[in-house]
């Protein structure tokens, strides 16, 4: 399941993030990476123990927390403490699955990558190239979206992103446990919950097919979730 989540962070948000990416200090990308992966990346990251991380990455936490979308979507239990990268003219990062597992720095315990995100800092126009290129049930999807906007997907999807030929793309990027941990039953939840929410445009929220629909998505949830 692949969604396209738009204004997760304000033009204001998406500034005040760029303005500090500019004057922080860029490191190797392959920090992050595991052994495979870190044949395939060519780009920058900012350091994950850096006060300009974790100031932005409480920006875009608590853009999550407000954002009903990303809540349906992913069903978040956990999520990994955004990142940052960067992609100049010529970088690239060839096809690769994400970890399973990440340790979560300070905190003494693991999570199950299920849910990858990478939300735009780069306007479409600043740079050539650069698309997100998931692989998914219906072929190649190629993502390339406006600042401030979000694509989510399955973590297990083979992904990669293009080479730049011109400008720079910047971006956060980040993992969510989900407290159901199969994309398809995720799917199905999601879009039971959009038809929850068209169901109440039209009917008052104590009509029996309301209160039906309701207490099936949460049986449901109860069913799988794990916690």
């Amino acid at each position: 399941m692949l969604i396209h989540i738009p204004n997760v962070l304000s033009p204001e948000e998406v500034r005040y993030c760029r303005d500090q990416l500019e004057a922080a200090q860029w490191t190797d990308g392959r920090v992050t990476a595991g052994e495979q992966s870190a044949k395939a990346k060519l780009n920058l990251q900012i350091p994950q123990d850096s006060d300009v991380c974790r100031e932005l990455g409480e920006i875009i936490l608590r853009a999550l927390g407000r954002n009903p979308t990303f809540n349906s979507a992913a069903l978040p239990l956990r999520v990994y403490p955004p990142l940052f990268n960067r992609y100049d003219t010529g970088m690239h990062f060839n096809a690769h699955v994400d970890n399973a597992i990440r340790p979560i720095p300070g905190a003494g315990f693991r999570i199950r990558t299920d849910v990858s995100s990478t939300l735009f800092l780069s306007s479409p126009e600043d740079y050539d190239g650069g698309e997100l290129v998931i692989q998914d049930t219906y072929g190649n999807q190629n993502v390339k979206l406006p600042a401030g906007d979000m694509v989510v997907y399955p973590s297990t999807s083979l992904h990669s992103v293009n080479r730049i030929t011109r400008g720079s793309r910047w971006a956060s990027f980040f993992w969510s446990q989900s407290m159901i941990r199969d994309d398809t039953k995720r799917a199905l939840m999601y879009d039971f919950d959009r038809s929850i929410i068209e169901t109440r445009k039209a009917l008052p929220d104590d009509h029996p097919a309301v209160l039906g629909l309701t207490s099936t998505y949460h049986n449901l949830l109860r069913q799988w979730a794990e916690l």
